[in-house]
């Protein structure tokens, strides 16, 4: 009897899109048909993720993407993770009173990516006009969109505040004074002749390359920049420090900053090869956490027992620890990623999983690097018990800090995206007049403490939690996956590629098998804050098993059934079956193919 899962594992030949919300995946699906390829498709579901999502990605916000192009047999990264602007100063910051970067507001801010990232996609491997990508994102804003009672639960729980702090935003999101109910249709008619403008310059020009750059050249030199450095210069406003300030954005800042395309960092492991991004992204603790399970046999672990949920959680408490220490922008300081990926330190590191729960922050101490652990453990050690503890979990409708989307695409010719694109929340900061969208926030994930690979800095990329993947198996470029949840991404696409390459499952079965993640580490969004030895667990993995974690010495937090992760992913087969799956939970993923 075949196993039940909660959608049907697609298949077809044609092409597959899966991405957080069944109309932007349909948007995608419908460029395929158009003749576009897997970039067009792509481009075209970020920009309507910008209008159907406005909770977790804007047009202000950033994007990384791992890409397989056909045409070049190459595995790459499109960096569309944005800098921080040139005052941005840890010395500018600290005068202003702060010790912490607030997670919203206009300090908050780095220069916007996303724009300038898709029209490279779009550019150097799509075949589309910009007109093409962006006129189903034009049409949503403009005539109205379902609102998803997510997104109405956030404007009402926030709208007191835009009122009184935010006006700009509380005229966009609240239009009339009346907060948009569940399912009605809601329109950004700013947002869309933003657009509208947009696609009008870039038709001044003649021929598709050159009307890309034109767009790009509106965005980052035009219009768009010269609206946000009109608004900053006087703009001051409130965010999460309690206390109002200016930001540091300003329009030189983003005209001289442009997207960029490099090598995936990559691991080898039971015969797949996993490309993530560098370690200006989380992405590395994937591998780093597959470096020290490929001592396990995984294969041999029941998927939803307390020895998988253990070992697993155990592994990414070490790999993220790592993380804290050692990543950052590697155009700003030596980050030592061969070291942690090798088989001699983990063999090391590896001997520190026992038999019951860790309630240590235990990075490993890598030789030349002694000042910069000893400098990071002492900052963490003078934080603990400061600020209010997040709870990570997919309910914080109205807190300000913001969550991410997700896309996968594969066309027929074998084209791969995996792209997680986020930030420029509606919740990030005021909306800019006359645009119809806001900033990101993404500065919050730097430290204002100096010496670290982490610590701010003019020009340099924060280390996001964005962190699509696209695996090779034999060295064929066959799966894309990735999920939102910002420090929850990596631990959950582990179980779900553990439990994939494993026990051999389809795309919607592993999806669907219950999920867990660990806040045991210092939180990478505002307040930073952490809880050592928890456990977040969808009770639906089984009594039995969260018994048994309990007695191990985790600090089990149960959550209901189908209310953790967001996983989307799509696969191509040797002989080009294409197949994608996309999350029930939240209950508006959607994989779509034919």
């Amino acid at each position: 009897m075949t196993e039940f899962t909660t959608r049907p594992e697609i298949l077809g030949t044609f092409g597959v899109v899966t991405s957080t919300h069944w109309i932007a995946s349909a948007v995608g699906m419908s460029i395929l048909e158009k003749g576009g390829n897997a970039f067009d498709a792509a481009v075209a579901t970020g920009f309507v993720l910008q209008i159907l999502e406005p909770h977790l990605v804007g047009p202000g916000g950033d994007m990384p993407a791992l890409i397989y192009s056909a045409k070049t047999g190459k595995v790459e990264v499109i960096c569309a993770q944005g800098p921080a602007p040139a005052g941005a100063t840890i010395e500018h910051y600290t005068a202003e009173g702060l010790t912490l970067i607030p997670g919203d507001g206009l300090l908050a801010t780095v220069i916007p990516g996303a724009f300038d990232g898709w029209m490279l996609m779009l550019r150097n491997y799509g075949t589309m006009s910009v007109r093409d990508v962006l006129e189903p994102a034009i049409h949503y804003a403009e005539h109205g969109h379902p609102m998803l009672p997510r997104v109405s639960a956030t404007i009402k729980g926030l709208a007191d505040f835009f009122e009184k702090e935010w006006p700009t935003s509380y005229e966009t999101w609240l239009p009339g004074g009346v907060a948009p109910e569940p399912h009605a249709l809601f329109r950004n008619p700013v947002l869309a002749a933003t657009y509208s403008r947009i696609v009008t310059e870039a038709e001044s020009a003649t021929g598709r390359e050159n009307q890309i750059d034109a767009a790009r050249d509106a965005f980052y030199r035009g219009f768009v920049a010269e609206a946000i450095e009109d608004y900053l210069k006087t703009a001051e406003v409130m965010d999460a420090s309690g206390s109002r300030h200016k930001g540091v954005l300003t329009a030189a800042d983003m005209a001289g900053w442009s997207a960029t395309v490099e090598a995936p960092q990559t691991f080898d492991y039971h015969g797949w090869t996993i490309a993530k991004t560098g370690p200006w992204g989380q992405g590395p603790v994937l591998l780093q956490s597959l470096a020290l399970l490929k001592g396990f046999d995984v294969g041999a672990m029941d998927p939803l027992g307390p020895d998988f949920v253990h070992t697993v959680v155990e592994t990414m408490k070490l790999a993220y620890a790592d993380r804290e220490v050692y990543y950052g922008d590697p155009a700003f300081a030596s980050i030592p990623m061969q070291h942690l990926l090798s088989d001699a330190y983990n063999d090391e590191r590896r001997k520190l999983i026992g038999t019951t729960a860790s309630m240590d922050l235990r990075p490993g101490r890598l030789p030349g690097f002694e000042s910069q652990h000893d400098l990071t453990m002492e900052m963490l050690a003078s934080m603990s018990g400061t600020g209010a503890v997040y709870e990570p979990t997919m309910s914080h409708l109205t807190e300000k800090r913001g969550d991410t989307v997700h896309i996968d695409v594969i066309d027929r010719e074998g084209n791969m995206v995996s792209v997680t694109p986020s930030g420029g929340w509606l919740q990030s900061s005021p909306i800019i007049p006359g645009l119809g969208f806001c900033l990101n926030s993404r500065a919050q994930m730097f430290w204002l403490k100096p010496g670290l690979p982490t610590s701010l800095a003019p020009g340099k990329r924060p280390r996001t939690t964005l962190t699509p993947s696209i695996a090779l198996y034999e060295g064929r470029p066959t799966l894309a996956f990735g999920t939102p949840g910002g420090d929850q991404q990596d631990q959950w696409q582990l179980s779900f590629f553990l439990r994939y390459v494993h026990h051999k499952q389809n795309l919607q079965a592993a999806i669907d098998m219950p999920l867990f993640h660990t806040a045991h580490f210092p939180g990478s969004f505002y307040p930073r804050t952490s809880q050592p030895g928890n456990v977040m667990i969808e009770s639906s993995i089984g009594a039995e098993t969260i018994k048994a974690l309990k007695a191990m010495g985790h600090d089990i937090t149960e959550a209901d059934p189908w209310t953790v992760g967001r996983l989307t992913a799509a696969r191509r087969d040797a002989d080009g079956l294409l197949r994608a799956a996309a999350t029930p939970r939240l209950m508006q993923a959607y994989a779509i193919g034919r």
